[in-house]
């Protein structure tokens, strides 16, 4: 009899104040059902054996960007003593938004990006309202969105971030998203799996400091061919053409109507299981088909 491939399912003890990984029982659940063991595990607990697991799958490490180097020498880690999806070279890529730049050179439709690392504070818009959050960020941790009149309180937001040693990114506010709110679509293997529509994030005068709802107003969303084609550009971007796992593109309207790339999850993002039950079998075969 051929044994059952051992999956580790990846989350933190550290999850977010009022964060919950709804989705983690119910995979674990259908892993279990596709055939194989699977363990819900802390990446940061210092009994857990990785190499005993025949596939590690990163699912809610929400904490990860308060520790990112932490995070990415386990991520290394795991990728040597065992299989990691996403694969170790993709975290360390994804875990810093300056991606989005790299995005925009390649031709990917994404929403304009300016880093501010520590030590640098020249560059705040003065003529349209603007979000700044850290380039190594989740959750909408430390966002904030400012008018041009907010300098100084957007210039202490910045000094904060930078205190601890975090780049700041500013992107213009899209305002079609208080009308329109965000996408987010999931692929799985490659493939367009399912969306969900939520409302915006960032209410006005919220402060950076202020724990916000991640994903208000979920709801299942039918793509348009245009967020279906610029998330595909997307994910075709990525160094090396890696096979993922899975991966998640969060998109705005520009002020035209067109798609912009917000961002691309590519570590631990919110799959959205719960809202879309029916792709649950095809998630978790997956994971046990990459474990065999």
């Amino acid at each position: 009899m051929v044994p059952q491939p051992r999956i580790a399912l990846v989350t933190t003890a550290r999850l977010p104040e009022g964060a919950v990984d709804r989705d983690l029982p119910l995979l674990r659940d259908a892993v279990v059902a596709a055939g194989a063991e699977a363990a819900i595990a802390h990446w940061d607990d210092p009994a857990v054996d990785w190499s005993g697991f025949d596939l590690v799958v990163i699912r809610s490490t929400w904490d990860y960007t308060w520790r990112t180097e932490q995070f990415l020498a386990w991520a290394d880690h795991c990728g040597v003593v065992t299989t990691l999806l996403n694969p170790p070279a993709v975290v360390r890529w994804n875990a810093d938004k300056r991606y989005l730049g790299e995005l925009a050179a390649l031709g990917v439709p994404a929403v304009a990006t300016r880093y501010l690392p520590p030590g640098v504070t020249d560059g705040l818009p003065g003529d349209h309202e603007y979000v700044i959050k850290p380039a190594a960020g989740a959750g909408a941790r430390y966002a904030a969105r400012y008018r041009p009149e907010q300098r100084e309180e957007a210039l202490a937001h910045v000094a904060r971030m930078h205190g601890e040693g975090i780049t700041a990114m500013i992107q213009p506010y899209m305002p079609r998203i208080d009308s329109t709110g965000e996408r987010a679509l999931v692929f799985l293997g490659g493939r367009f799996l399912h969306a969900i529509a939520k409302n915006a994030v960032l209410s006005p005068d919220t402060r950076y400091d202020q724990r916000k709802v991640a994903h208000p107003g979920v709801r299942p969303w039918t793509p348009t061919e245009a967020e279906l084609a610029t998330a595909e550009r997307a994910l075709e971007a990525v160094p090396g053409r890696p096979e993922l796992l899975y991966a998640r593109v969060d998109l705005v309207d520009a002020e035209d109507g067109t798609p912009r790339v917000m961002e691309l999850e590519l570590i631990e993002p919110n799959l959205f299981l719960t809202d879309h039950p029916d792709s649950l079998p095809a998630v978790a075969g997956a994971i046990v088909g990459a474990a065999r």
